[in-house]
């Protein structure tokens, strides 16, 4: 209930929708009600037992009122014209009712309408939003699929299952009190009777409900991890075929999918079974109530009048219809609160990165950031650094190697605070950096990284990403700095190119170039390159080898390294191993050490 509760806040922007849907909806069921009285004065008029009233008793908006006012004007019809003529404008006014009944119930929907896509659309801006704010350390725990699969399939489940339910109880609702209510006043010890059965049937229709939520969850998961398994069988498709890893995974996403098709055909079973177990619950109370109404007929005709237990039995069995959609939304609530569970886990997720109430703001760097005393552990509790002690002056390239899990990462990332440091502060300008607004601190770096991060848009789009008002001719030159102003223009659609999925119609140089030439347009002035040349060829290299110096001019600059060529100039290096400074100095200095960093130099591996 209490994640029912925290979707149902989603709905309050919507309350004057919901009060026009419970308007129209009680007059929707009000006029059924009075098609289906009909039957009362139809069958008195058959069974000729209708005795006119010959005092006007006023029209009431009641339903005792509105009966009598009708029995009167029935009654002057076929005093004055006769049964025929009364017969026909009953049969004139039943599908006039019920014509108003459908056309009520439509408004009702329309209403609704706005309600039920504005919930979906606000919760998915709210898990984008939310992802937006998120660590990058959560995403590094959890699979991309399974995240992806919440915010669609979860989100779609919720669409088909929970709202389809708030309908239902707001539409259905309405209709089974109305209906009741009519059936009180018809015949009240009847309608007791039918209070004491119906909660047998709800009983057993919430136990198959609940066993349908446990499989839901299960189901949303597996599918999460087909998902993975998919978008990484798609990411890495070279490596699968090289490997010829195609047995092995066909085999691997078929167990996976077959778990899930057990599951889900489980799962439809038991939601199948909705609809004809409360059909047949629904009359196997009417049977009661047809042996027990039909009692009260024969040995007192009087307290119950045949043609009104008719009338009786005719809206008990409207009930049947919003009783049985009230059922089955019931069946499909339970599978949309295990997919609810799933979205507020990622609503819920802590964002470790938190700022400050009152932050300052910063807008420029002026002489240093200190790192002092840094410690650093990962959730499961991992140490990555220990008691990291580093300087780096305004303006000076600072370079980063060592072995592969040394920490060069770690530290890149928590410059513009990807993560806070466990140990020790991060110091910018004599301030710790979690005292600075966090969208302003970020604004201070620009960032390179190995893998070039692009998006399904145009090369300019891409220049330009996150920057509003920036011209054309302000892309093109950070383009050349960028060395990319000549194969962009090479191309069909220039600036306008598509570049498709992650940049996958550039070469592996020209997307690099595109990175750099982001970085350029956004002109910070401490820079982060994280291994910015290392996974390209030897001509590509050299181009973007260029486009990076041309970059560092005038800048400050973290550089993560790889290939000797891109710190052998920096103004210090640091050597890390196993988490610790093992060396720290110039190029010339390191060598004559012949330490790590020598041999490293030796084996061309930087990692």
């Amino acid at each position: 209930m209490k994640k029912l509760n925290s979707l149902l806040k989603y709905a309050r922007p919507y309350w004057g929708n919901i009060g026009l849907n419970i308007f129209f909806n009680t007059i929707s069921s009000i006029f059924s009600v009075f098609s289906l009285m009909m039957l009362v004065p139809f069958l008195q008029l058959l069974f000729k037992q209708t005795k006119p009233v010959v005092i006007d008793p006023g029209l009431h908006f009641n339903a005792k009122g509105a009966l009598d006012y009708f029995n009167y004007q029935f009654g002057i019809i076929i005093s004055q014209h006769g049964a025929t003529a009364a017969l026909i404008f009953l049969c004139i006014c039943v599908p006039v009712l019920f014509f108003i009944k459908n056309s009520t119930r439509y408004v009702a929907l329309y209403c609704i309408a706005p309600m039920r896509h504005g919930v979906i659309r606000n919760i998915r801006n709210n898990i984008f939003k939310k992802i937006l704010e998120l660590p990058v350390s959560y995403f590094t725990e959890g699979r991309k699929g399974d995240i992806i699969s919440r915010c669609t399939n979860d989100v779609q489940e919720i669409d088909w299952s929970i709202m389809n339910f708030i309908e239902s109880i707001i539409n259905e609702s309405i209709s089974i009190i109305v209906f009741l209510v009519a059936l009180i006043i018809i015949s009240p010890q009847l309608t007791i009777f039918i209070f004491i059965i119906l909660p047998i049937t709800g009983l057993i229709i919430g136990r198959i409900g609940r066993l349908l939520k446990k499989q839901s969850a299960k189901g949303q998961q597996t599918i999460g991890d087909l998902l993975s398994l998919l978008d990484e069988t798609i990411s890495g498709n070279r490596i699968v075929k090289a490997f010829r890893a195609e047995k092995y995974l066909e085999k691997k996403f078929g167990d996976d999918n077959m778990k899930y098709y057990r599951l889900s055909k489980s799962m439809q079973r038991k939601k199948d079974l909705s609809s004809p177990l409360s059909e047949f619950l629904s009359i196997a109370v009417i049977v009661f109530v047809l042996f027990y109404g039909g009692r009260l007929v024969l040995l007192n005709s009087e307290f119950l009048k045949a043609e009104e237990f008719i009338a009786f039995v005719a809206l008990f069995s409207q009930i049947i219809s919003p009783a049985k959609a009230l059922s089955t939304a019931y069946y499909n609530i339970q599978k949309g609160m295990a997919s609810a569970d799933r979205i507020q886990q990622i609503i819920d997720a802590e964002i470790k990165i938190e700022e400050k109430e009152n932050a300052k703001s910063v807008s420029s760097f002026n002489h240093s950031i200190e790192l002092k005393d840094i410690g650093f552990s990962h959730a499961e509790g991992k140490a990555v650094l220990h008691n990291i002690n580093l300087t780096i002056q305004k303006g000076k390239m600072i370079a980063l190697v060592g072995p592969s899990g040394a920490g060069k990462s770690t530290i890149a990332d928590m410059l513009p605070r990807f993560y806070d440091p466990v140990e020790g502060s991060i110091l910018l300008d004599g301030n710790d950096l979690r005292d600075y607004k966090i969208a302003d601190l970020r604004s201070m770096f620009g960032m390179v990284t190995q893998e070039a991060v692009l998006f399904n848009d145009t090369l300019l789009n891409n220049i330009a990403f996150g920057l509003t008002g920036i011209t054309e001719e302000e892309v093109i030159r950070a383009a050349k700095v960028a060395n990319a102003h000549n194969f962009i223009i090479k191309k069909e659609q220039g600036y306008q190119t598509i570049i498709g999925d992650r940049g996958n119609r550039l070469s592996g140089g020209e997307r690099q170039r595109i990175t750099i030439a982001r970085a350029v347009l956004r002109n910070p002035p401490i820079l982060i390159l994280d291994e910015a040349t290392s996974s390209l060829d030897t001509e590509s290299e050299q181009l973007v080898q260029d486009a990076l110096n041309n970059l560092l001019k005038d800048h400050t600059a973290v550089v993560i390294a790889h290939r000797l060529s891109t710190v052998q100039h920096a103004d210090e290096i640091i050597v890390l191993n196993q988490g610790r400074i093992e060396e720290r100095g110039t190029h010339a200095q390191l060598i004559a050490q012949s330490g790590l960093y020598k041999k490293l130099v030796d084996l061309q591996a930087f990692a």
